[in-house]
């Protein structure tokens, strides 16, 4: 009878190690350091079969609040979640997504809509931590820190001066090499300053030299978007060819917002020098001056480039093309514009690619790289005032994934 019960208990103890992986759950991460703009897989393991668990993600910001997200996952057969693959019950998103738990994250307080996740720096470079983390029955059971980085490793950065070299902004550069890359005149919109220094980092961090150019609204150059000649971004471009690493027959202008104006003129007015564009958020025709609306923003030549509804010409751009844009634009519709750019190209019989990229339910906030929190309300730097973006934080995740994708994709098409 002895016998019998301790085989009994050693029969039960086996079950127990055979089911109860509950008590040793582990999270498992294809890529623990990666730049920001890479999914990572994660899966949860040796949970017991058909287990509710939650599944959450923290981040602390440059400001040094902590951002939170999280979801809730049942395992499958074999005790395993996989978020690539899982549905959520609940939680922070709703659609299946290996990503969800990074772009979804809420700050601590304040409406998520109206604040956008700013990493802080480490050594002077953009470095998220995210803590991803499991919890069942209201206990923590499993935890794991994955590091975001923007610059890759030996990409340096420098500032470019006007009294240096007639130019303002920051530079990029992967690093040193023997062969020549297709390289990036980054143009930012009615912000001012220098243009997205994220996007420049994460472009040159794939191997494209990024030139992330300032034209109003800092030190030395014009206070308002108001007679900014065409010439000033030719410069760029002709100091971005000369460097060391950059192929001068790939220049591409990336424009964001207004900054599309200016793209489409540069490459229309100087094709030797760009050969083609991004075109985030687009404009297919000039506006008036920033802030104002009063006044010309554009000059060739010395002439005032007209106000109007009359759209850019596309007749000489000698690159590929790509017009992002949401259906939920509250700034301009820039659905539409995009959609008359590859027109005009159409009617040019423009021989290089050249596409419009409509996503539905995204607003005008579809620039740059995702896996990020981004609000649909921000301040703006120069108004100081609320702006409406339109669009949901879901569609214009979409968003960006689809344009970036097709942005490096049009880059690499180049190499």
């Amino acid at each position: 009878m002895h016998r019998i019960y301790l085989s009994a208990a050693v029969v039960c103890l086996v079950a127990a190690r055979c089911s109860s992986g509950a008590d040793h759950p582990a999270i498992h991460v294809d890529h623990p350091v990666a730049l920001a703009d890479q999914a990572v897989h994660l899966t949860v393991t040796d949970l017991e079969p058909h287990a509710k668990v939650t599944v959450g993600a923290e981040a602390v910001d440059r400001d040094g609040k902590k951002w939170h997200a999280e979801a809730t996952f049942t395992s499958d057969d074999h005790g395993t979640v996989d978020l690539d693959r899982a549905q959520p019950s609940g939680g922070s998103y709703q659609n299946t997504d290996g990503m969800g738990l990074f772009w979804s994250m809420n700050p601590p307080n304040g409406d998520p809509d109206q604040q956008t996740f700013t990493p802080p720096t480490v050594d002077d470079r953009p470095v998220e931590q995210v803590d991803v983390l499991v919890r069942k029955d209201g206990r923590e059971v499993a935890r794991t820190t994955l590091t975001r980085e923007w610059l890759g490793r030996g990409v340096t950065t420098r500032p470019v001066t006007l009294a240096k070299d007639k130019i303002s902004g920051v530079y990029v550069a992967p690093p040193a090499g023997q062969a020549k890359h297709p390289a990036v005149v980054l143009i930012g919109g009615s912000e001012g300053g220098v243009a997205s220094p994220p996007l420049t980092d994460l472009l040159a961090s794939h191997g494209y030299p990024t030139l992330a150019l300032a034209y109003f609204h800092a030190p030395g150059l014009p206070t308002d978007l108001r007679n900014i000649p065409v010439e000033y971004f030719a410069s760029a471009a002709h100091w971005l060819a000369r460097q060391p690493g950059v192929d001068p027959a790939h220049v591409i202008a990336v424009g964001g917002s207004r900054g599309t104006e200016a793209a489409l003129l540069l490459s229309q007015n100087f094709p030797n020098l760009v050969h083609g564009a991004v075109l985030y958020a687009p404009s297919a025709k000039i506006n008036g001056s920033f802030p104002d609306n009063q006044g010309v923003p554009w000059t060739l030549h010395g002439r005032a480039l007209p106000v109007g509804d009359e759209p850019i010409p596309v007749d000489h751009i000698s690159g590929p093309v790509l017009a992002i844009a949401g259906t939920g634009d509250l700034l301009w519709e820039s659905q539409y514009a995009a959609a008359q750019i590859v027109r005009e190209l159409d009617s040019a019989h423009n021989r290089f690619p050249h596409q419009a990229l409509v996503v539905q339910g995204a607003g005008h906030g579809v620039s740059g790289a995702p896996y990020l929190p981004h609000g649909t309300t921000l301040v703006h730097p120069v108004l100081m005032r609320p702006l409406h973006l339109g669009g949901n934080r879901a569609a214009n995740e979409s968003a960006l994934r689809q344009g970036w994708a097709r942005t490096l994709a049009l880059l690499g098409s180049l190499s």
